[in-house]
């Protein structure tokens, strides 16, 4: 028998008291955002999928939902993330040479949800800065993030960043082919120390102790730093890739709950620096992520700096009752 008003797994109806609450916390991030210059843009649901799948397809193209457009013939694919569309626009559509803001909010699907407690149509709200180098936009955007989710009253929040960029120039110098970069980045991402080291151990020296650190270098952003200097000696590319964490440590507002961990490799395959996580009390997963990505408008024509953050309001239900 049919029940025609079944939904798929990780599909649901909004009802009226979580809709209005989705739709006030909608209209005061993005207000929040245009207060701070950030323009709004409103990409497709569909595009090319050879569009979303640009750099970052590595991680993307397995959430992505794909079809066939009955004009063309070409392959088609449901938005799974608005942050390509974001650069697209910015790189191509707008084709910005200087400081672009712009952020975004709607609906994106996924083919299987990121986590047991996730829906699979996510609604997502972000901003992205494209144009500043470096530690001047990495701050900008956290600090957005933070003023936004404190809007939003999570003002309880853990901050997590990594240095994407340290794990990707260990790489390149330790000489790493293709496959054994795909096996440290799993093992990292598993948090599977005793692997790591068993992993490590057939490089040469000094990058088997040095890889095999990596795993246990997470923790306050002191305890860390002062580790990661002393399991890392001798690099010489060692103290310019701790500077934009250090500096993070000193710019954010002393009362920020704040975390480092140099195996975070979320992004990994087109994150370029810093990456950042934020987590509150009653979430399992992380309520918020972004970092930098420079380059990636590079695909669609021009390689721009760029940093940004987005959110999934969706699964902050539970929290936003206030905004109905």
């Amino acid at each position: 028998m049919t029940y025609r008003w079944l939904l798929p797994d990780h599909i649901e109806d909004l009802f009226p008291e979580s809709a209005w609450c989705l739709e006030g916390a909608r209209r005061l991030l993005l207000d929040t955002l245009r207060g701070r210059g950030y323009q709004l843009v409103i990409p497709p649901l569909v595009e090319f999928v050879e569009s979303l799948a640009v750099e970052a397809g590595q991680e993307l193209g397995p959430l992505t939902f794909s079809l066939v457009d009955p004009l063309s013939g070409r392959q088609l694919g449901l938005r799974s993330d608005m942050t390509l569309q974001a650069a697209r626009i910015d790189a191509h559509g707008m084709n910005h040479q200087g400081v672009n803001r712009l952020c975004y909010a709607g609906a994106v699907v996924h083919t299987h949800p990121e986590a047991p407690t996730r829906s699979r149509e996510p609604f997502q709200v972000g901003a992205e800065l494209y144009g500043v180098v470096g530690l001047e936009g990495d701050l900008e955007i956290l600090n957005l993030l933070l003023a936004c989710l404190e809007q939003l009253g999570l003002k309880e929040v853990r901050v997590d960043v990594g240095q994407v960029a340290l794990f990707r120039r260990m790489v390149e110098q330790a000489g790493l082919n293709r496959s054994q970069t795909a096996q440290v980045t799993e093992i990292l991402q598993q948090r599977d120390v005793p692997s790591l080291k068993r992993w490590a151990h057939a490089l040469p020296a000094p990058w088997n102790w040095r890889f095999s650190a990596l795993g246990e270098l997470n923790g306050s952003p002191g305890q860390v730093l002062e580790a990661a200097r002393q399991a890392l000696a001798g690099w010489a590319d060692l103290e310019s890739m701790l500077a934009p964490l250090d500096a993070v440590q000193q710019h954010l507002p002393a009362h920020t709950a704040l975390s480092f961990d140099l195996a975070e490799l979320h992004g990994v395959h087109y994150h370029s620096g810093l990456v950042f996580a934020v987590y509150c009390p009653g979430f399992a997963e992380a309520v918020a992520r972004g970092g930098r990505y420079d380059d990636i408008g590079e695909s669609f024509g021009q390689a721009r700096p760029a940093v940004g953050f987005s959110l999934d309001l969706k699964a902050l239900l539970p929290r936003l009752k206030t905004f109905q």
